[in-house]
This record gives C-alpha cells, sequence and structure tokens, in this order.
C-alpha cells in the first residue's frame, strides 16, 4: 500500500511508517470488530436481551444503539474504535512536525509559481460553528486551525491520515471517488461534456483530481471554508500539473453567478454541515448550475434503507466520532431536500450504483 507521491506529502521514516503501518493493521481489526463480529454479537446476544425487556426486537437504529451500549462487546470495540483514530492521527502529526519546514517552504515555492491553476484566498472568511465546534472525526485542530503563516498542517494531516484511514482504497491520491463518479456521470449521460465543474467541499483535492484527470477538456474549481487545507491542495495539485482553481468560500454563499457550471459535485461534505446548511447548500447549488447541468451529492444515506444494526454502527459516529451531523443527514428526505431547492420531480437522480461505498443523489437540470 504505497500512497502517490507529490512535493508536499509528508514522508514517514522508518519507524513513523512501521507505526502507521501498525494504524493500519489495527484499522483492519476495527472494522472487523465492529462489522461481521458485532452484527453476530447484535442477533445473537444484544438484540435478544433487548427484545426480552422491551417486548419486541430493535426496530431503528436508536433501539439498536440502545441493545449494544449495554453488551460488553461493543463497548470495548467501541473503546478500541476511538483509540484507533487517536493513534492514527498521532501517527501521522509526528510525521509532519518533524518535516514541517520544508513542506511549507515547498508549498510556497508552488504557490508562487502558477504553473496551472490558481489560488483565491479570503482572509475574512468565517468557518460555520458546525465545523469549528469540534474536531471533525477527532482530527486535532480540525480542518481550519492556522497556527502560523502559510500554515498547511491540516492539510498534510488529512491527506496521509485519510489515506491510512481507509487503507488506501481511494487510490494512491485518494482520487478514485472523483473518478467513479465521473466514470457514472459519463455512462449514464454518453453525450455530456461539461466546460466547467465544481467541487464542494474539497478538502485536499483528492475527488477534485479525480474530475480533473477524468473531464481534461473542462476548467476545474474547488471550494473549500478552511485555508490550510486550500493552500495544501493548491500545492498538490500544482505539483501534480493539474489546472484547478482553488477559492476560500462557504459552500452556503458561493461568489459564482447563477448557471456557471455545468457539473456541480460534491463527496462527504453535507454529513459535516447542520440542517440548515445542508439546506443551504443544495440551494446554492441549484443556483449555480446551468440549465442542462448535473448536480451529484455522494455522502452517507437515509437510515430507512439500512437495518437497524447497519444504521446504528454508522451512527455511531454521531455521539463517539465528533460528526455530530451524521444522525440527522440520515433521518432527511432526499427528495424532499432537492425539491425545496428548485428541482423538479423528473430532474432528480436517487440511486446506490454497485461498486461505490455511498449512494448518490442529485439532479439532471431540465434545459432551458
Amino acid at each position: 500500500m504505497h500512497q502517490g507521491f507529490h512535493a508536499v506529502l509528508p514522508l514517514p521514516n522508518h519507524d513513523e511508517a512501521s507505526r502507521q503501518d501498525f494504524t493500519v493493521a489495527f484499522r483492519r481489526e476495527v472494522i472487523r470488530l465492529t462489522g461481521k463480529d458485532g452484527e453476530a454479537v447484535f442477533d445473537k446476544r444484544a438484540a435478544p436481551a433487548f427484545t426480552k425487556a422491551n417486548g419486541h426486537a430493535p426496530g431503528n437504529r436508536h433501539e439498536a444503539r440502545q441493545a449494544l451500549r449495554s453488551d460488553t462487546y461493543w463497548q470495548i470495540a467501541s473503546a478500541l474504535k476511538i483509540t484507533h483514530q487517536e493513534v492514527l492521527w498521532d501517527s501521522v502529526s509526528d510525521s509532519i512536525e518533524r518535516q514541517y519546514g520544508d513542506i511549507v517552504q515547498e508549498s510556497r515555492r508552488l504557490a508562487q509559481a502558477h504553473r496551472h491553476g490558481t489560488l483565491r484566498l479570503s482572509p475574512g472568511q468565517k468557518v460555520p460553528r458546525y465545523l469549528n465546534a469540534v474536531d471533525i472525526h477527532m482530527m486535532p485542530g480540525n480542518y481550519d486551525t492556522e497556527l502560523a503563516d502559510d500554515d498547511i498542517f491540516a492539510g498534510a494531516l488529512y491527506d496521509r491520515g485519510v489515506f491510512l484511514r481507509v487503507m488506501g482504497s481511494r487510490g494512491g491520491y485518494n482520487e478514485t471517488f472523483g473518478t467513479d463518479i465521473a466514470k457514472y456521470v459519463q455512462t449514464r449521460f454518453p453525450n455530456f461534456a461539461p466546460k466547467r465543474i465544481l467541487d464542494l467541499g474539497c478538502s485536499v483535492g483528492g475527488s477534485t483530481l479525480g474530475l480533473a484527470q477524468s473531464f481534461p477538456a473542462a476548467e476545474i474549481f474547488a471550494i473549500d471554508v478552511a485555508a490550510p487545507m486550500l493552500r495544501y491542495a493548491h500545492a498538490r495539485a500544482e505539483s501534480l500539473r493539474q489546472p484547478v482553481h482553488f477559492s476560500q468560500q462557504d459552500a452556503e454563499h458561493l461568489d459564482f453567478p447563477d448557471g456557471h457550471f455545468d457539473f456541480v459535485f460534491s463527496f462527504a461534505l453535507l454529513h459535516e454541515t447542520s440542517t440548515k446548511a445542508c439546506r443551504n447548500v443544495v440551494k446554492e447549488a441549484h443556483r449555480v448550475l446551468a440549465p442542462g447541468g448535473i448536480l451529484v451529492f455522494m455522502d452517507l444515506p437515509q437510515w430507512n434503507t439500512w437495518s437497524p444494526f447497519q444504521a446504528a454502527a454508522a451512527d455511531w459516529d454521531t455521539l463517539n466520532n465528533a460528526e455530530p451531523f451524521i444522525g440527522a443527514l440520515g433521518d432527511i428526505d432526499r427528495k424532499r431536500l432537492l425539491a425545496d431547492s428548485g428541482f423538479a420531480a423528473n430532474e432528480m437522480v436517487h440511486e446506490h450504483v454497485d461498486g461505490m461505498t455511498f449512494p448518490i443523489f442529485g439532479a439532471h437540470k431540465k434545459a432551458a
């Protein structure tokens, strides 16, 4: 499992690599403990105990969580899952701190060169409370913390940390969600040739890179609210010679004109917002989407499409992994969300595609 190289990637030395390899092995065990093995414990012990005490089987994620919370196995598995997150971020942080000066210097050099794409930061940008109130998925400092000039620590931590957490399953550059969604769009709409593409909540530009590779003729734009992520994303893209235009914006309030993009995409943004923000983001996406354009959100599913155990296991992050909106997003009706944002019923798309980790919902906006 080797991460794709670029000029600002924090490279581990021998001891750091060994520790990071341990976190990958730890992750595999956590997945087993809280996945198939956890479901077996739920079916054989936790659910029957709940049924005996309440007169009915667990019927939703709340009742499934209640049943699991009382079981010693699940308590231990949950504690190990939390410990894994802490060990993972620590293992990467040590590596970044050792070479931080060199990475920042290289990031500055690439930013000044501007050979391929652009970076537009907004020093007065307000970070919404739903982001800075917690350290999302326990990542120290979250996305937006800045402790030095031209800080990129959060970007480096996210880039390497996520690669390890998903065990390289998103590709060497964490790009496969971008390439997968591009393949989906190209298959479903074979004549679609977007001129301008927008990636909402791009973080370090993993999915953005996949979109740029898949649509080489399109002009690629990507926004995020966190400056450290964008500095890193821009340096990363420049190093890989990818022409992406990054800008610091809140997805609830975009500064692009109406109908500016043929394709608007977002991976895993909505579950890190709030009920109000989620609706605002989708409305803004509708506003900047051109007639005939395509909108795709890839995020967690509605809970009613999963079994009580599956929903409870995914909703674990709401209370235990600093992801406070996951639970509420799973309850939101996606069709209603799209309708309230201005899309007609015959424009909507909502489906689970074989081979994709997360379901897709969005719309094909009616042509003028």
